[in-house]
């Protein structure tokens, strides 16, 4: 049976920590949301309650005495915590930047160093998974079959096993993925037009979780990253970590950023008419095709010559094995 080493004992404390902070700096927000819906304020002046601009409208508010200092006990609690959730970034943001794998995460379109470094920190050796499927069911993000007697099987809701946070983390990096043009926001259109966007996100964290895997075993970055915003990721990275070596570039050129969309957006394409594709020939209900193993992975990587990104999640890291 494995069990994770002192770094990593140490590295999903410190991350413990932090969740734990930010899930207090979560209850008071709410707490400021619900003052001004009790008082039937619509709080439209900003996109961000609690930033600048934000704040400065929460100043000139009209509000009952009572609930103006309960509106600023919770401002107040808000601010240190926000502080004392900025130094725990600050050291994690170190470790981050130091380990590739993190970096190598990054490269997928939604997860940043938070996500990247958590995943790290829950998965520990990615030798102890011989396949992606493996890791997914150690997520929690693999359904649930439930059969009896001669009765067919039932597919259900996801098992919902090992760490929330780590499957939490996924499901709001897919959020922010299916924004970016590429086969995973692809992925996500294709399933929420059958099965909702509910159903969608979460499928879409579970490939997520399968891109990981394949990343860390295969020692490679994500072919269908965006380079522009990859590289914004890491230089934020790199002065969150304080680091003062050679500053990562990033490129501001809007041309630049017109033609990867473009890129992208083409390989979004290539995906879907690889799906359609195999959809005629072995059935739009997710039959089998002959010549191909069970379960067509949507998340190895392919040459950028065949259809982009996400195919064959179950097919193992060692052959025959």
């Amino acid at each position: 049976m494995w069990a994770p080493d002192e770094i990593t004992r140490v590295l999903r404390r410190r991350i413990a920590h932090r969740q734990g902070l930010a899930r207090q700096r979560t209850a008071l927000r709410n707490q400021v949301h619900a003052i001004l819906d009790r008082n039937l304020i619509c709080a439209d002046w900003a996109s961000d309650l609690f930033g600048h601009k934000g704040r400065r409208g929460l100043a000139g508010v009209e509000l009952p005495e009572h609930e103006r200092a309960a509106l600023e006990c919770s401002l107040r609690l808000h601010d240190v915590l926000a502080e004392e959730i900025d130094r725990a970034e600050q050291a994690l943001a170190g470790e981050a930047f130091t380990r590739e794998q993190v970096r190598r995460l990054m490269t997928i379109p939604g997860v940043g160093w938070v996500t990247a470094l958590s995943i790290i920190a829950v998965i520990g050796d990615i030798e102890r998974f011989p396949s992606a499927r493996q890791l997914v069911g150690y997520l929690g993000l693999d359904p649930r079959v439930r059969q009896s007697g001669e009765r067919g099987a039932r597919i259900g809701h996801i098992s919902r096993q090992g760490q929330a946070h780590a499957r939490g983390l996924l499901v709001e990096a897919a959020h922010s993925a299916i924004r970016t043009p590429g086969p995973l926001r692809a992925f996500y259109l294709r399933l929420k037009d059958r099965r909702g966007s509910k159903i969608a996100l979460v499928a879409t964290a579970r490939k997520l979780a399968v891109l990981c895997w394949h990343l860390l075993a295969r020692e490679e970055d994500y072919r269908f990253q965006a380079p522009s915003l990859t590289a914004s990721k890491h230089r934020a990275l790199q002065i969150k970590a304080g680091d003062k070596g050679e500053p990562i570039a990033r490129s501001n050129h809007p041309r630049r950023d017109e033609v990867e969309r473009r890129v992208l957006e083409q390989a979004e394409h290539n995906y879907r008419a690889l799906v359609a594709s195999r959809s005629g020939a072995g059935g739009s209900n997710g039959t089998r095709l002959k010549g191909h193993p069970r379960g067509v992975n949507d998340a190895r990587q392919a040459q950028p010559s065949q259809a982009p990104a996400l195919l064959d999640e179950r097919h193992p890291r060692h052959p025959g094995g």
